[in-house]
């Protein structure tokens, strides 16, 4: 059911979200002859037809709980009329009994962009200053000003500085268990393809996180430590750091775009202030343009874990081999096991915001989410903090904070980061384009300076799935090529957030 009024996503679905931007009044009529029996706010779900106390409620043709109470024809589905779902069993995940077949290859689509190298292509040409503490994070933002300043405006061919500070490297246990996923995590993000392999570290001296501990491949890396200056002084080290800095901008300069296969492109994908239409207008369309990626020869990565935890047998079946499904159970039971360590579990993901915008509990969100990753067969999976090691599409095993996500793709090797928003953000990231895509028209109106691509026009039939996937796919290669989104344009970059699950000292 789609229209003005209500969609319906599956035709299994006794449940449909209320499409117009102001709700639906009491007394709007239903399919079959019931009606609203009250004000349902936009993205809110009504009951088509009548739940017993113990039945299904059912959307994306799926289970998403139970009737608490029985939920009468025409009334509004609450998240307190359902109980949670339990997980799908790891044990029972398995995969299909022949590989699911490869999508059709998409030939002669093209960016233009900057080769590495190391074989990756970067969309951007930065100049990146690694860090391996927290303690040095202030003199590295000040040092990075000072670039941007002083130097940055004689190289009209670099496009910007990126310092990756955090708050990691000291009052650490630093070979605690896990402790090596925010180790590689900080390694891999200098080893983003946007950098250009010009690599520079600033270091303290007396830190856990030692600067051989990144293994980084330089045979002479450019490392400053600032315990260990010569000349004390601030302005020294200062200097320094900004005679490294020229040196590099003098080679990042000297580079120019080429035209590169849409198979350089990694391509992280993620949402954030999702809502009830997340699902049905903004993470397929993105879906769409996932598998135009992959048919392309390019990386896909989808992440999230607690919010992809609920379709992990949806995963399960399209996956290429039963490795990916051992890598994928392994994963999901290393991440049930982390949230029952500290008292919590998946039910703890949606936000209240989520739930405004009409989502009822996380695995409603992840029926959502999973939609992201469109139907490409899937080839991998990807331990957090390890860098994407084969194209097609690959999953993330991450957290799903969006700060902590973004710096996983980031460091997975991300090139391009497309995230998908209901409720609005303002979130981009250092050193990749953001591109940002609403799930709803009025968010595109309210925010015509940050939404990059609406993707509202799908629920009102302005435009297709199709269409909108296209369209979606085009603007990647232009972004790639140098086409800045509106994060890029305000210089609007979230602090990378490491994820840690290592005891702190």
């Amino acid at each position: 059911m789609s229209g003005a009024t209500l969609i319906r996503v599956h035709p299994l679905d006794n449940v449909a979200v209320a499409a117009a931007e102001e709700g639906l009044p009491a007394g709007t009529p239903l399919e079959g002859g019931a009606a609203l029996r009250e004000f349902v706010p936009a993205g809110h779900k009504v009951a088509l037809e009548p739940i017993p106390q113990g039945g299904e409620v059912r959307r994306y043709g799926a289970v998403i709980g139970r009737a608490l109470c029985s939920i009468e024809a025409g009334a509004r589905v609450r998240e307190e009329m359902l109980e949670l779902p339990q997980p799908p069993p790891l044990d029972k995940l398995c995969a299909p009994h022949a590989p699911p077949p490869e999508l059709e290859p998409l030939e002669g689509f093209t960016f233009d962009g900057y080769r590495n190298a190391d074989g990756t292509v970067g969309t951007r040409n930065v100049l990146a200053i690694t860090t391996t503490v927290q303690c040095v994070a202030a003199v590295v933002e000040h040092a990075a000003a000072r670039i941007r300043r002083e130097l940055l405006p004689r190289y009209a061919n670099v496009d910007g500085v990126a310092a990756l500070t955090h708050a990691y490297g000291c009052g650490v246990a630093i070979d605690a268990p896990n402790s090596e996923i925010p180790i590689r995590t900080v390694r891999n993000l200098a080893l983003n393809p946007n950098f250009g392999g010009e690599l520079l570290v600033v270091s303290l001296g007396c830190e856990k996180l030692e600067p051989q501990r990144l293994e980084l491949p330089s045979a002479e890396l450019p490392l400053v430590r600032l315990q260990e200056a010569p000349d004390g002084s601030f302005e020294a080290l200062l200097g320094r750091i900004l005679e490294l800095a020229e040196q590099r901008l003098e080679r990042l300069n000297a580079r120019r775009r080429v035209p590169c296969p849409a198979s350089g492109l990694v391509v992280g994908l993620q949402c954030g202030g999702s809502d009830a239409f997340s699902g049905i207008t903004a993470n397929p369309a993105v879906g769409f343009a996932a598998d135009l990626l992959v048919r392309a020869g390019a990386t896909v990565i989808f992440s999230e874990i607690t919010e992809v935890r609920d379709a992990a047998h949806l995963l399960a079946a399209r996956a290429a081999s039963a490795d990916v499904v051992e890598d994928l159970r392994r994963e999901f039971a290393w991440y049930d096991a982390y949230l029952a360590r500290g008292g919590a579990d998946r039910s703890a993901n949606p936000t209240p915001g989520n739930r405004r915008g009409g989502l009822v509990n996380v695995v409603e969100k992840a029926l959502g989410s999973v939609a992201k990753s469109g139907r490409a067969p899937l080839a991998g999976v990807i331990a957090p903090g390890e860098r994407a090691a084969r194209h097609g599409l690959l999953f993330l095993a991450g957290p799903a904070s969006d700060f902590i996500c973004g710096t996983l793709e980031l460091a997975a090797g991300m090139n391009v980061h497309v995230f998908t928003t209901g409720l609005g953000t303002p979130y981009g990231l250092p050193a990749c384009p953001v591109i940002k895509v609403s799930t709803r028209t009025s968010l595109a109106r309210r925010w015509p300076d940050l939404i990059d691509f609406d993707a509202g026009p799908i629920a009102t039939g302005g435009m297709t799935l199709e269409e909108a996937g296209w369209a979606l796919f085009r603007l990647i290669l232009d972004t790639a090529s140098g086409r800045r989104t509106w994060t890029e344009r305000h210089g609007l970059e979230n602090s990378l957030v490491l994820f840690n699950p290592a005891p702190v000292t």
